[in-house]
């Protein structure tokens, strides 16, 4: 029988800025961390400690908030090591591969790749998180994760990636253009805090044989990962050594195979207008090749058709930018009829969740107080 992985148990391989720490090593480079370091490297150095904790075998995460309430989740400490184990070998990351983390380690994408870290052997190096982490490093890596905004602000510099996965925010239209020919394999990667990060994974930038229109993938799930759908057409996670039963998601798909999805949008965004049922995120993909300020698309109540589309975009008050975006809106052939907002408004800032996700539901509340 197959001995499982314990939390305590740090991957002989693994380094960290170079040095190889055991648990009780890194231990006191948490407590370091967090007496002496940068505030990126506090956090770090909590989760450490938590992690290396022997009287406690979860971990304490919060959901960002972007779709709900911000909830707190208590996860066990093997459905990370397992959600890591699958990660490494979905894309292929051995022992003694490079890695760098750019993710903040207070939210679970940056968690993972400690994790991933520690329990698969890789060298870590650390940067501060920030909008541009690529500006700090001066070596290649074999494994990165970032966000899409991480991703835009690294575009002359991504070369020094192998293989990158991009999460925590929909990748635009224009960015997966950027990104095409570049020698880095870059992924989307589809999951969330309550499935201990990603499971399931598609790439943006695959070698094209022939000048055929490019299409994206559907989402592929990584090992002993199986997908569903409700009667919403929702997608259902199976995931055993993940999660304890089948996750039920508000995500409506188009299932391929029960491994293999095309991610459509928020059953809770969609749009019921004059019958017609219209995707948000649908839309909004079309709408990224003529604005490049942060925006979204919601409903709102009408007498005539029981929903209106209404376009918001952040950006200050101007006449002239108002003026020549709804000539843009009226002239983009993609969009379907229905599919064109009946007014644009401009806001000055979005709210946000504590991660910097636009959060629309409270956007939207303040704006009609």
């Amino acid at each position: 029988m197959k001995k499982e992985h314990s939390f305590l148990e740090i991957h002989p391989d693994f380094k960290l800025n170079g040095t190889h720490y055991s648990a009780d090593e890194l231990k006191l480079v948490a407590y370091s961390f967090i007496k002496e370091g940068e505030f990126y490297e506090e956090q770090i150095g909590n989760f450490l400690l938590d992690w290396l904790n022997e009287d406690y075998d979860t971990i304490k995460i919060r959901t960002s908030g972007s779709t709900g309430q911000p909830k707190v989740h208590f996860v066990g400490k093997d459905k990370m090591i397992a959600s890591a184990l699958a990660t490494g070998k979905f894309f292929k990351i051995k022992e003694k591969s490079t890695a760098l983390l750019c993710l903040p380690a207070q939210f679970i994408a940056g968690r993972m790749m400690l994790i991933r870290a520690m329990m698969l052997g890789w060298h870590l190096d650390l940067v501060n998180p920030n909008s541009a982490p690529l500006e700090q490093v001066f070596k290649r890596y074999d494994f990165c994760a970032m966000t899409p905004f991480q991703l835009d602000n690294s575009l002359n510099r991504l070369h020094l990636i192998k293989k990158l996965i991009v999460g925590g925010g929909t990748v635009s239209e224009n960015l997966i253009n950027l990104i095409q020919g570049l020698s880095t394999k870059v992924y989307e990667v589809y999951g969330m805090t309550e499935t201990v990060s990603h499971v399931a994974a598609r790439k943006l930038n695959p070698k094209r044989t022939n000048e055929d229109e490019f299409q994206l993938k559907p989402f592929k799930a990584l090992p002993k990962i199986s997908f569903g759908q409700d009667d919403r057409n929702c997608l259902i996670i199976r995931a055993p050594k993940i999660v304890d039963k089948p996750l039920i998601t508000n995500d409506i798909v188009d299932l391929e195979t029960y491994k293999k999805f095309y991610w459509k949008g928020r059953f809770d965004n969609v749009i019921n207008t004059g019958g017609i049922k219209i995707f948000p995120e649908v839309v909004e993909r079309k709408l990224q090749a003529i604005i490049t300020q942060r925006f979204f698309l919601a409903g709102i109540p009408d007498d005539a058709l029981g929903e209106k589309l209404i376009l918001f975009v952040e950006a200050p008050h101007s006449d002239q930018f108002l003026s020549d975006l709804k000539e843009g809106v009226n002239q983009l052939n993609s969009l379907d009829k229905f599919e064109r907002p009946k007014h644009i408004y401009l806001i000055d800032k979005f709210e946000e969740t504590d991660n910097g996700k636009v959060h629309r539901k409270r956007t939207l509340k303040n704006l009609m107080k």
